[in-house]
């Protein structure tokens, strides 16, 4: 018996599948797109602010209703229904990047220009592991990789990979770092002969600022939480190079050194460590010396600040995030290499990507290059953003953050409710409301700050804890500028709203305290 199915023509059958890079899906994407620029040009109105107010409750009901139904119907909707319907719950509830008070994250508005770049990239949807995957897009990344090791200070022997990120990034880094170290008993590197026979305990050094990705990166190798070697560092959280000499020469005989993890623009405050003492260090104990530069390696494309990072030419390896300074959509992270062949442990073969006659002959893809096989393509936002700006207007856009961290520094210190942690090193400011002595209230006042900000739709602080010389660790909320297009004005009024809230706050705690306080009149018995 035939089924209906079969009584279909193949026209028939393929017209609910129309993919994007043909000409008709080419048509359906155009409308698509029509209606995508206007949903967001609409929740930009809607939203008012950097977030719509209500907080979790609003933004889980707003799920409910949008999400109703299931994810998998039984029968084909009409894709610009579904994609008008979702995109504009998603729209409406997003954070707005390009609002002044949106300053939580490590997240920046991305240009127009790396947006377009984004929907030619999906819509051709190449990949990088092999020649037949994308070989436009291969040449692309290695012309990117190159020109971003040179703007490091890297020679032609370097190497590297864009990546999904820095956590990504620093994973590579340990698992390089263990293999050019470590030798197994039998000769080989931890990749092949694993570390179960080693005899020797692998540890590595950072300090207490190193981003919390390490931690997992060396768990991941093999190599154990445990074996992170916090060193001492200065009051500005900086590793101290003398504390890092001590250690390592005091090291027991059954450890092996395998590398010294360096901060260029730590999470919280911006500092760099002292990279060329760091240098000096690892080459004297032959350990790998890695730079953690995701948030501070923009500084590399601005003049004026480039030279905070002197010595980072030396490193070993340096992990870079372009959707920080860079302004491409996330993700865009770069790793980089002193030497290429510090990435040969990735280069297994296999009998359907990299067979040596094709490989001579040029036919080969960056699977060696990576931790990852099938993977997006990410050189083209970045080439496109960085010759559309040239170094002129990226530097332009750096200096711009750090000149408005500067002025919001200044803003916060003139309010005398207002606590500044330190002057910005980049583009981070830290403050607090300071007007309760008590540590514990203050603190919990200053969380709670932070959420009543968020709720409202007023501000999006980030939090953490800055430590004191007196032993205190006081929670402090954070601004993390990274939207050139603000100006100072609106950034005034920024801290005018975080000041106007805890003024609100202070005002309903009082009230609240005198309510519970005022006697309760006796009316007397019956």
């Amino acid at each position: 018996m035939t089924t209906v199915d079969e009584q279909r023509t193949d026209e028939q059958r393929t017209a609910v599948f129309r993919p994007a890079g043909t000409p008709e899906g080419l048509e359906d994407l155009r409308t698509l797109v029509n209606t995508a620029i206007d949903t967001l040009r609409d929740a930009h109105l809607v939203r008012g602010g950097p977030v719509l107010p209500g907080g979790p409750p609003a933004v889980a009901e707003a799920a409910r209703r949008a999400l109703e139904g299931p994810l998998l119907p039984e029968r084909p909707q009409a894709p610009d229904e579904v994609f008008r319907e979702l995109i504009a719950a998603y729209a409406n509830w997003a954070v707005d990047l390009t609002h002044p008070a949106a300053v939580a994250r490590m997240q920046c508005p991305p240009t127009s220009v790396a947006i377009a770049a984004e929907l030619v990239t999906a819509t051709l949807n190449q990949s990088l592991h092999a020649w037949e995957s994308g070989p436009f897009a291969l040449e692309l990344e290695r012309y990117v990789v190159r020109e971003l090791a040179e703007l490091a200070g890297y020679g032609t022997e370097s190497g590297g990979t864009l990546t999904a990120g820095g956590s990504l990034s620093n994973l590579m880094a340990v698992l390089a770092a263990r293999d050019s170290v470590v030798t197994t008993p039998a000769g080989g590197t931890p990749f092949a002969d694993g570390l179960a026979n080693l005899g020797r305990r692998p540890v590595i050094l950072c300090s207490d600022a190193t981003h919390f990705s390490i931690g997992r990166a060396v768990g991941i190798t093999g190599i154990g939480e445990d074996a992170i070697l916090r060193a001492p560092a200065d009051p500005t959280g900086r590793l101290i190079p003398d504390e890092l000499d001590r250690m390592l020469a005091e090291l027991p005989a059954d450890t092996v050194p395998v590398a010294i993890i360096a901060c260029a623009g730590s999470t919280d405050e911006g500092w760099v460590d002292p990279l060329p003492e760091l240098v000096a260090v690892a080459r004297k104990y032959g350990v790998w010396l890695h730079v953690d530069a995701a948030y501070g390696g923009g500084m590399l494309l601005s003049p004026r600040l480039r030279g905070r990072l002197a010595g980072i030419a030396d490193a070993d390896s340096i992990t870079m995030d372009l959707h920080k300074f860079g302004w491409t959509p996330a993700s865009t992270g770069v790793f980089l290499v002193r030497s290429a062949r510090s990435l040969d442990a990735l280069s297994q073969q296999t009998t359907t990507l990299n067979a040596d006659d094709d490989k001579a002959a040029g036919y080969y893809g960056l699977y060696a290059d990576s931790v990852q096989a099938t993977r997006r393509v990410d050189a083209l936002k970045v080439a496109v953003t960085l010759r559309s700006h040239g170094r002129d207007g990226m530097a332009e856009l750096v200096d711009r953050c750090h000149e408005l961290a500067g002025h919001a520094a200044e803003r916060v210190a003139a309010e005398p409710r207002l606590e500044l942690a330190a002057a910005p090193a980049l583009s981070t400011v830290l403050l607090r409301w300071a007007q309760d002595p008590d540590l514990e209230r203050a603190d919990a006042f200053n969380g709670a700050l932070r959420r009543r900000l968020m709720s409202d739709g007023t501000a999006l602080l980030a939090r953490t804890r800055v430590p004191r010389a007196d032993g205190t660790n006081p929670v402090f909320l954070k601004l993390m500028l990274l939207n050139p297009a603000t100006t100072t004005e609106q950034l005034d009024l920024v801290v005018a709203g975080i000041v106007a809230t805890a003024e609100a706050m202070e005002a309903e705690s009082a009230g609240t305290a005198a309510a519970q306080d005022r006697p309760v009149p006796d009316h007397g018995g019956a």
